[in-house]
């Protein structure tokens, strides 16, 4: 199941589930229409996480 998934075949949702849980992940199912909202927020919540990171690094001296 991991084989296919790993070469972008077809499984079994609930194996999907279990994968995606398994590395702490998890789907968020949404309207074609709010994705572009939510891809702008996950970039701007990266984006602050890499700054706040660089920040962190500057102020120990790394």
């Amino acid at each position: 199941m991991l084989f296919k998934l790993e070469n972008g075949k077809g499984v079994n949702l609930e194996h999907a589930l279990r994968v995606m849980d398994g590395l702490g992940l998890t789907m968020l199912v949404v309207p074609k229409a709010h994705a572009p909202w939510l891809e702008q927020a996950a970039a701007h919540a990266a984006q602050i996480g890499e700054d706040a990171a660089r920040e962190q690094h500057a102020w120990l001296g790394q």
